[in-house]
């Protein structure tokens, strides 16, 4: 049979590889500042685009996206080729899909910490950029499928399964979740609202972990580990059941992010069945990867990158045992809105994530420069100051969680709470903070010398070059099954009908469960109370989405006894029906505020966005100056606002829209009007007059500035259903 030569693109793996690391340094550091910023709150204070409210966005987006997004493409693009016995499709779609991606990296940078964002997690990015996601997303998917096409080898492997898995999901899941209205430019609004925004979120939220952190590593592992470790992979047979009921199981987990919510009680009793069932397949991909190392476990001992990658899928099997767990009502009710939950999933990202791209860098960089790796020792040493990190990070953070979950539920004999202020939580888990960042300092150490032993390795090597091959030409694929040939063998040469059969396998799940509660009216009942926003609280709240609000507080009360006594009446689902997008939260850093609506007055949250710290010692909220400057807030897209939003079913009549400038110049006057109740408002307000004067700068009334559409907001949580006594200036 005549061979046919041909090259393996190198540099476009090479160019993956050194952007992912190049990001992986950027988004930990960043990570690291917010870690230290729990502990100096005040450390970036009156900087807005260094607040950590912006800064938490840009850290996740930097490593699930830049750092781990960037690692699968110099994963698939290498290990796709030598699979294949091609090159990939197209150089030009491999170098389009490059760029494009590091341009989508750059946008997120700049706009997250300008408080461009829609506050949905993981899918944080503003429209004009999830429509460039989405392009260079298909770029890939296209060159993908057609080198899959044009392939030497009969059959494709199985990481070639989680490849096309990958592909067809995180396209499905990116555009539905993405779906939009735009105001301008730089805004828009979720199509869905509420409870529906919710569980497509969430339907998105938990499957971006599934199909982007998750499924792409797991072809990642199937092809690097056997590899490395010069060894079959332990069991063909568990890999396709591990494949095909991980990607259908998966799908339907999403609601157990959501349980004791408004969420209808069928979708969350769906998510937590198939949560418990995910564990089988989980530990399954788990079982394969490991046992493929039997008969090399003395060759762990020295080498840095299977040690890696032996942690990297226990961490996996840790954090699959975790999430099924956590899945469970009661376990959720403990967890959820703690600490707990940040460790469950930093064990998934810092070991998972973090140390299969290590050993796969440490692995492809020394082969595609021809030369050994620097220094075996640095990498070992990098092995385990990370480990020591993410011990250190993790452990203290599963500490953090239960006592706030034990002190928030204590009662006193006579029903109230033994710890009825929320910040007697904060301050007690203040030391456990103190060690995540210590954990975090060690781990980026090791991202350090990881840069390092590159660096000289890459110096002392030869220029990345394409690689030359040979492989004979694939015959004629029959279309049919050839006699003895079982069903998986034949779907494994028919690329397309496996594509197809995987995107049916992903879109069951979530039709199930996503369009009866879109469709279905009785699963979320109205409430005749319960009215849109005012001109000036819609204002506010976009205010409190761009500053990201949402990342440190909640806006769900859940049914229990101590979150009721807390908070006030548990939250419906009625009450978000006009919510654009929704702003439940996954996070408790700070108490909820669904019910905060009149509990103080105005002066207090005008006091308290400035220094927190002045209404509320112990405080580790940072304060909010730049709402406070002698700017005038712009409303010149708040026509627009109420006509996207009267378009996606809010009921604002035109005369609404038409009188919106008139509605919030009565109500910002009446906050003003009640903030001069305060002496010392007045005496600051006057002096800051009188210096503007001075300066001979025009001086901008109070009920003209941003903290004043906030403070509208905030007063307007909770209060359709029920309005607390005012508390003043407690």
């Amino acid at each position: 049979m005549e061979m046919q030569q041909f090259y393996y693109d190198n540099k476009i793996v090479k160019k993956f590889l050194y952007a992912c690391i190049l990001f992986g340094v950027v988004g930990m550091l960043v990570g690291l500042i917010l870690a230290i910023m729990f502990l100096f709150p005040n450390l970036t204070d009156g900087i807005s685009w260094l607040s950590f409210g912006r800064l938490r966005p840009l850290h996740t987006n930097a490593v699930i996206f830049a750092f781990v997004g960037n690692a699968i493409f110099a994963g698939v693009y290498y290990s796709m080729q030598r699979l294949l016995k091609t090159r990939m499709y197209s150089d030009l779609l491999s170098n389009i899909n490059f760029w494009g991606w590091q341009f989508i990296i750059v946008a997120a940078a700049i706009t997250l910490p300008l408080g461009i964002t829609s506050s949905k997690e993981y899918a944080e990015l503003e429209w004009p950029i999830d429509i460039a996601i989405a392009l260079i997303w298909v770029v890939f998917g296209i060159n993908m499928i057609m080198t899959i096409l044009k392939r030497r080898e009969r059959h494709i492997y199985v990481a070639i399964w989680f490849y096309i898995a990958t592909f067809v999901t995180v396209a499905i899941l990116h555009i539905f979740n993405s779906l939009a209205l735009p105001v301008s430019a730089l805004k828009s609004y979720s199509v869905y609202a509420g409870v529906q925004d919710a569980l497509v979120q969430w339907w998105y939220g938990h499957n971006a972990v599934a199909f982007f952190l998750t499924t792409p590593f797991l072809g990642l592992m199937y092809y690097f580990v056997p590899k490395v470790a010069n060894r079959p992979v332990y069991s063909y047979r568990l890999s396709i059941i591990h494949f095909w009921s991980l990607i259908f199981i998966y799908i339907w987990a999403g609601p157990h992010h959501l349980l004791y919510t408004a969420l209808p009680d069928w979708a969350q009793n769906l998510g937590v069945v198939f949560s418990v069932m995910l564990i089988a397949p989980s530990w399954g991909g788990m079982i394969n990867g490991l046992l493929t190392l039997r008969g090399v476990w003395d060759k762990v001992r020295t080498d840095a990158v299977l040690k890696f990658f032996v942690v990297a899928i226990t961490g996996y099997g840790m954090a699959t045992f975790e999430g099924p767990m956590l899945s469970l009502k009661n376990v959720n009710a403990i967890a959820h809105f703690t600490d707990w939950i940040i460790a469950h999933v930093h064990v998934g990202a810092l070991a998972w994530n973090g140390f299969m791209t290590f050993g796969m860098i440490y692995w492809l960089i020394p082969r595609m420069t021809k030369t050994k790796l620097y220094s075996e020792k640095l990498a070992n040493f990098h092995f385990w100051i990370g480990t020591l990190g993410i011990i250190l990070y993790a452990l203290p953070l599963y500490v953090a969680g239960f006592t706030q979950a034990s002190m928030w539920k204590q009662f006193n004999p006579d029903g109230t709470l033994v710890y009825g202020n929320f910040l007697e939580t904060v301050t007690q888990i203040m030391p456990m903070y103190w060690m995540r960042a210590i954990g975090g300092t060690l781990y980026v150490a090791g991202l350090l010398v990881l840069v390092y032993n590159i660096v000289r390795t890459v110096s002392a090597g030869s220029k990345v070059e394409d690689e030359l091959a040979e492989a004979p030409a694939l015959a004629v694929i029959s279309p049919k099954r050839v006699k003895g040939e079982k069903w998986h063998a034949w779907l494994e040469r028919r690329p397309i009908q496996f594509t197809v059969l995987s995107l049916v396998a992903i879109l069951i799940g979530g039709i199930i469960q996503i369009i009866p509660t879109i469709v279905v009216k009785s699963n979320i009942p109205t409430i005749a109370s319960v009215k849109p926003y005012s001109p000036l609280e819609l204002q506010g709240r976009d205010l409190y989405i761009r500053e990201g609000c949402v990342g440190c507080h909640s806006q769900m009360i859940r049914p229990f006894r101590s979150e009721v006594v807390r908070y006030g009446d548990h939250s419906k689902a009625g009450e978000y029906v006009y919510d654009h997008p929704f702003l439940w939260g996954s996070k408790r850093t700070g108490p909820d505020l669904h019910r905060i609506g009149a509990k103080y007055n105005d002066s207090w949250h005008f006091n308290h966005m400035w220094d927190p710290q002045s209404t509320s010692p112990g405080s580790i909220m940072p304060g909010y100056k730049w709402m406070y400057d002698n700017e005038a807030m712009d409303h010149s897209l708040i026509e627009k606002k109420m006509e996207v939003m009267a378009s996606l079913g809010v009921p604002y009549s035109d005369e609404d829209i038409k009188n919106a400038r008139q509605s919030i110049e009565i109500q910002s006057a009446e906050i003003e009007k009640n903030l001069h109740s305060d002496p010392d408002f007045v005496k600051s307000y006057e002096e800051s007059k009188k210096n503007a004067a001075t300066r001979g700068d025009e001086f901008v009334p109070m009920k003209d500035r941003e903290i004043v559409a906030l403070i509208a907001y905030l007063q307007r949580l909770g209060t359709d259903i029920k309005v607390k006594e005012t508390v003043q200036n407690k």
